[in-house]
């Protein structure tokens, strides 16, 4: 990839704060469903965390039996993740280049929010492409990002209502939210990007939808649900190569 971005979390702040976070409420549906998802779709142990950030969601990998590899963009990301998990395997891609991965190598291919934080089309198409070149003939890409419902609602772990303006906002636009499971008030900047968006770019790159889930609440978790009965926060694609 030669387009570059950046992470949203890249400061140090920000990143311990990120880092203490485990699988707190709405995070928690995030992670929830992926364990079955695995079992049903991936074949293999290798596994690359794209976008691994202080990496909850690589040692999330390992301890499913997983080899996986962290990687990141954030210095400062993944020296929180080395200092909680010493014995991981985090490397750091400069401008996002995966050239460093061999081609058809990765049995799954986990991206825990990165496509949240990637700001325009091409970067977008330009990441995909070169995570589809790292999978293996059967190996799968599972995307977890942001649904577009979220920007609009109240949540256990994170507040919109202070933004009112992104209500208009479009496939491409900067939208807000606050977390709440963490000191560090300052909303996050995220780039909205709807399911028939993200369809139409997995599609461009020649990656067809496996499987996909919207996971809601059941209620019978043990925290206190605002919207996650009834809206999902999280859409989270199963991805093959074409």
């Amino acid at each position: 990839m030669t387009d570059t971005f950046s992470n949203v979390y890249d400061d140090t702040e920000r990143a311990r704060a990120y880092a203490d976070l485990e699988f707190p409420a709405t995070y928690y549906l995030a992670f929830r469903d992926l364990p079955a998802l695995l079992r049903k779709h991936v074949r293999g142990a290798r596994a690359v965390d794209f976008g691994c950030g202080t990496g909850r969601s690589t040692r999330f990998l390992r301890g499913l039996a997983f080899d996986a590899v962290g990687v990141d963009i954030s210095e400062i990301m993944l020296a929180e993740a080395r200092g909680r998990d010493p014995r991981g395997d985090y490397r750091l891609v400069a401008h996002g280049s995966l050239a460093g991965l061999g081609t058809g190598t990765a049995d799954l291919i986990l991206s825990a929010f990165t496509f949240d934080n990637i700001p325009t089309d091409r970067q977008k198409t330009s990441a995909l492409r070169e995570l589809r070149r790292l999978l293996a003939p059967e190996g799968r890409l599972v995307v977890v990002v942001s649904s577009a419902d979220i920007y609009l609602h109240e949540w256990a772990s994170f507040s919109t209502r202070d933004y009112p303006e992104n209500r208009s906002a479009r496939d491409g636009d900067r939208v807000r939210i606050m977390m709440l499971d963490v000191p560090d008030r300052r909303p996050v900047v995220d780039v909205l990007c709807g399911d028939a968006h993200y369809r139409e770019l997995f599609e461009a790159v020649g990656l067809r939808v496996v499987d996909a889930v919207k996971p809601l609440a059941t209620g019978a978790e043990p925290f206190q649900w605002v919207s996650e009965t009834a809206i999902s926060p999280w859409s989270i694609y199963v991805l093959g190569a074409v």
